[in-house]
Parts: C-alpha cells; sequence; structure tokens
C-alpha cells in the first residue's frame, strides 16, 4: 500500500490517537527540561562548578521529619541514629519489641524527637494510620525511606510460590505501598523532600543463590528510577540504596514470616546454619559487613547530595561494568527501527535522567581524585 493510500486510511480515532501521542511527547519533553538545563554555580552548593548540578531539596535536614521503615535494626536503625544526629525528627517503624528495646537505647539522646511505630508495611491501613499518627506527632513528614525487608535465600529454580509471595510483599510491595502512602503528604505541604528505598548489590546484579531476593530488590531499583524521571523537574528527590554486605538481622527475617506463607523451597543445611555462630565468634577482627551507623550516614549525605544511586561496594566495579557492557554488546545490529516505532518508543520512556546522573558523578570522582 503506497504512503498516500495509508494516510488515506487513517480513521478519526487513528487521527485522535496521534495527536495524542505528539501531546504527550511535547509533555514528557516538557516534564523533564529541566535536569537536562545545568542551573547556577551557586546553586550546587559543595558541587565543581562545571559538573552537572541537580535541585537538593534536602540539602538542609536540621528539623526535618522522616519516617523509617523497619528502622529498629540494622541499616534503618543506622539511617535512623544518622537522621537523629543531624538534627531531624523520625518516626521509627517495628516489628518486634526487643529490636525496638534496644533501638530506643541508641535512640536515646534524641529524646522526644524519635517517636515508634508498630506497623507491618504490607498492611496498607495500618500504613495510612502510620502515616496519620506521623503528621499527629511531627506536623509534617519530609523524607520517606522505605527500608523494611525480609532475606529469602535460595536459588529461583527450588523456590515456593509462598516464598515469592513473601519476598515480594514485604521488599517490593512494601516499597510501593511507602510511596502510596507518604508521597502524597510530602508534596501536598511544598516545601521540599526526599523519597528513598533500600534495594540492594542483588538489585544491581543477579545474584544466584538468591533469586526471589534478586527480583524483589531489581524491582525496587526500577521504580526508584522510574519515580526519579517522573518527579525530575519537582522539589522531590529520589535516590535507591544499594548496599553490600551490612552487619543486620536480616538473616533471621524468618521470625516475622506469616504462618499463610510457611511452605518454602529452601531448606537450610542444618548442620551448616549450626555452626555459623561459632565460626563468627572465632573470626578475628570486626564482623566482615559494613557499620549499619556508616550506612546510615552514606544514606544521609546521599539525601542530601540528591543521588540517584547510593552505592557502598567499589570492589564490584568490574562485574558493574561488564553488566553495562553486556546489555549494550546485546543491542541487534542488523535492525533498522522505523522512525515511527523510535518516536512511540520515545514517548513512552520519557526523558531520563541517566546521563546527568552519569556525568555528574563522573565529574565528581574526577575531582575527588585530583584532589
Amino acid at each position: 500500500m503506497s504512503n498516500k493510500s495509508q494516510k488515506s486510511s487513517l480513521t478519526k480515532s487513528g487521527r485522535a490517537r496521534r495527536q495524542f501521542l505528539g501531546g504527550t511527547a511535547l509533555a514528557a519533553a516538557g516534564a523533564s527540561a529541566a535536569v537536562l538545563v545545568p542551573r547556577s554555580a551557586s546553586a550546587a552548593d559543595s558541587t565543581p562548578k562545571d559538573c552537572p548540578v541537580v535541585p537538593t531539596p534536602m540539602k538542609d535536614v536540621e528539623g526535618k521529619v522522616a519516617f523509617i521503615t523497619g528502622g529498629d535494626s540494622g541499616i534503618g536503625l543506622g539511617i535512623a541514629r544518622a537522621f537523629t544526629d543531624a538534627g531531624m525528627k523520625v518516626v521509627i517503624t517495628y516489628r518486634t519489641q526487643a529490636h525496638l528495646d534496644e533501638a530506643m537505647k541508641y535512640l536515646e539522646k534524641a529524646g522526644n524527637r524519635v517517636h515508634a511505630i508498630n506497623v507491618d508495611v504490607t498492611d496498607r491501613p495500618g500504613m495510612q494510620k502510620a502515616a496519620d499518627e506521623t503528621i499527629r506527632v511531627f506536623q509534617k513528614v519530609h523524607v520517606v525511606v522505605n527500608n523494611a525487608g525480609v532475606g529469602v535465600i535460595g536459588g529461583l529454580s527450588t523456590a515456593t510460590y509462598d516464598d515469592w509471595d513473601w519476598g515480594m510483599s514485604v521488599n517490593a510491595t512494601g516499597v510501593f505501598n511507602g510511596i502510596r502512602t507518604f508521597l502524597p503528604r510530602i508534596q501536598a505541604h511544598g516545601e521540599g523532600g526526599q523519597v528513598v528505598a533500600t534495594s540492594s548489590l542483588a538489585g544491581l546484579l543477579g545474584h544466584g543463590p538468591a533469586g526471589v531476593y534478586t527480583a524483589s530488590k531489581y524491582a525496587v531499583v526500577g521504580m526508584m528510577e522510574a519515580l526519579r524521571n517522573e518527579l525530575a523537574e519537582t522539589n522531590v528527590g529520589v535516590s535507591v540504596f544499594c548496599p553490600g554486605l551490612v552487619n543486620t538481622n536480616i538473616g533471621t527475617s524468618n521470625r516475622n514470616r506469616p504462618a499463610t506463607l510457611a511452605d518454602s523451597g529452601f531448606k537450610p543445611d542444618a548442620k551448616m546454619m549450626a555452626s555459623i555462630p561459632k565460626e563468627m565468634r572465632q573470626m578475628r577482627g570486626p564482623p566482615p559487613g559494613m557499620d549499619a551507623l556508616e550506612a546510615g550516614q552514606r544514606v544521609l549525605q546521599g539525601v542530601r547530595d540528591n543521588d540517584l544511586y547510593i552505592l557502598t561496594t567499589p570492589e564490584y566495579e568490574d562485574e558493574f561494568r561488564a553488566r553495562g557492557e553486556a546489555v549494550v554488546a546485546s543491542l541487534p545490529t542488523d535492525v533498522k527501527a522505523p522512525e515511527i516505532r523510535v518516536t512511540l518508543g520515545r514517548v513512552i520512556l520519557g526523558k531520563t535522567v541517566y546521563a546527568t546522573v552519569r556525568d555528574r558523578k563522573v565529574c565528581q570522582r574526577a575531582r575527588t581524585r585530583k584532589a
């Protein structure tokens, strides 16, 4: 069929769809234009003047309010300690009373700037009540840290439906629940804020021995990348924390596994598990993971700088590079995409912040090495 015939065969609905897509393309372009235009050097604060800059709505965190899920132990407690040390008010959620009792010893000096709520992140009405309670206690919320997570360790080939449903409900759906509950409240006061989620090294590199966990953590990275692109021109920043080994209690997360999702395909070797405490006691030097407070301090700095990716594992640089190069190398060389497909694909994708994030961090890293 000729181009002329194709054009004449378009229905009104077809023309309307193209008009809609064209309008969407313009909206997408306009929505992210601010990310691509460098701001003045005076707005960059500590960023080198010739490096790309991004808005930093939470540069000054003193007096701001943060809601941290799973803030009673491990990384969540480390974040709460770092935040309160910086003068923030924090609400931490907990599931285990003993962990909360221990956490409050660390947070004691913050006094009435700390409030605890017992809530399960998979409980949507419970999260709404927790948000309302946060507003009652501290009037506003500026930062939400979707940190609560569980360790579902085992290969995907042996995982059960229960393993999948439990891991995804906490690690992925729990993060969405936090975003859905708190983002509108952050946007409502207009003072700016930050949405943070704890993913993992397993959210960037596929871990064969932890298939369900990897899938859930990749989902978190994808959510936060998409949200960063969506909110690029607003005064709400977005960060995803992808740590490697940190000294936490995630190895005992089965204590909170629902009885309704108890069927697991992962059967750890009882003798091996029994030997771990003894081997840990016999180890010389500090525990192998990063200290949770240091992890929390890195999250705090990432919030202040509005970093998209907050990482802790330079020892995996080769793997990160190999993964990216493997994706690029897998692009077909014998495909010629028609212009309409390219246009429509770009409309669907929208503007992205990847290049800005890359250029900013590469520049900062170069400056650090020269110093």
